[in-house]
């Protein structure tokens, strides 16, 4: 059985919790396109988000999030994922929820600092206490994500293709999005 993807997915969560990941394997597995929205607005910009934060501020940065993630729901269904602060602007929720269908990865904190603690390219952890800030970011954020139309927990043993596999599944109850084909 191949399935139709009739509708953009976007995957929302923290930083961390495998949109980029998880996005790259379902889209591999469904035949769709793989987006990523930060990608695409350092490719606009010619800068990195992190330059972005620097230079401009977070709020530009997340008037030109907006725009692209507009433009990249205006084009053919895909695999879409957003930085982690996409979702928590109302216009983006509702162009999201407008034009295709929104799935929050959710991971617990300890999963999420075990991913991003190393990392250098997150201008938001860039502060005394990190793993707090991913806390209280976390802590912040959870009530809108779970404004999602679809919740997938992320767990550690999880491999990237099973965590693929239950958005997958998921998206399978929901015939508006994925159509399943014989074949």
């Amino acid at each position: 059985m191949k399935a139709k993807l009739k509708k953009t997915v976007v995957l929302v969560g923290m930083m961390g919790a495998g949109k980029t990941a998880v996005g790259t394997a379902l889209a591999r597995e469904l035949g769709v396109p793989f987006l990523d929205s930060d990608e695409e607005i350092e490719r606009a910009a010619n800068m990195t988000v992190a330059e972005i934060f620097e230079r401009d501020g977070e709020p530009f940065f997340r008037e030109k999030e907006s725009q692209v993630l507009k433009r990249l729901l205006d084009g053919p269904p895909c695999i879409l994922s957003t930085g982690g602060g996409a979702f928590l602007s109302e216009f983006n929720r509702r162009t999201i929820s407008d034009k295709g269908v929104s799935v929050w990865l959710r991971a617990d904190p300890e999963l999420l600092w075990n991913r991003v603690r190393h990392k250098t390219s997150r201008p938001l952890l860039r502060t005394q206490d990190p793993k707090g800030t991913l806390l209280r970011l976390l802590e912040a954020r959870s009530p809108v994500y779970g404004l999602a139309n679809i919740i997938v927990d992320a767990q550690a043993e999880y491999s990237v293709e099973e965590m693929a596999g239950k958005v997958q599944e998921a998206l399978e109850a929901r015939p508006d999005v994925l159509e399943r084909r014989a074949g």
